[in-house]
């Protein structure tokens, strides 16, 4: 968490990596019930970890097909 911190500028931050946090807790916290609050937390970062991956995916192909025109 650190590194990224350190390695992202603040832009960067909010605009691209907060959104993905946000929806992750939003998601955790309507539907992650298990009752343990290791199980809660690691389906949250899973969460995160993949929304935020998706939202990479999308961010790239975005940025190839704005390079292709």
């Amino acid at each position: 968490m650190f590194t990224l911190i350190r390695m992202l500028s603040w832009r960067e931050l909010l605009i691209t990596r907060l959104p993905a946090l946000v929806a992750a807790f939003v998601i955790a916290e309507m539907f992650y019930k298990f009752h343990s609050f290791m199980l809660e937390t690691g389906a949250f970062l899973v969460t995160w970890y993949v929304i935020d991956g998706l939202a990479t995916l999308i961010e790239r192909a975005l940025a190839r097909s704005r390079a292709d025109r």
